[in-house]
């Protein structure tokens, strides 16, 4: 609504002026999206719990770039190729980081 109301009865602005009140967001378009909070709580428990078996042995295949291998794996742990990619792509970002922290 570039143009505002007239106050009139007639005419292509008719009507009375009001303010628009701004839409709220709807939940379902507010999903998805990680706090914070709940990614630093995710932080906490990797630090503490540390990597799934199965997680230290895909590490150790990406490693030895045997990814074809990692990726079969994590596939038939996880369900789902995507999920597989993703945690592929995780490990393999804490495998560079623990590379220049110089472990």
């Amino acid at each position: 609504m570039a143009t505002t109301k007239t106050n009139l009865r007639a005419g292509l602005n008719k009507g009375h002026p009001t303010t628009a009140l701004e839409k709220r967001s709807r939940p379902s378009h507010r999903k998805g999206g990680s706090s914070t909070k709940t990614k630093f709580v995710r932080s906490v428990v990797r630090e503490v719990a540390g990597f799934a078996p199965y997680e230290r042995r895909v590490m150790e295949l990406l490693r030895n770039s045997k990814d074809k291998k990692a990726r079969k794996l994590t596939k038939k742990r996880l369900g789902t190729l995507l999920r597989s990619k993703r945690k592929l792509e995780e490990l393999s970002g804490i495998i560079q980081e623990s590379r220049r922290a110089g472990h």
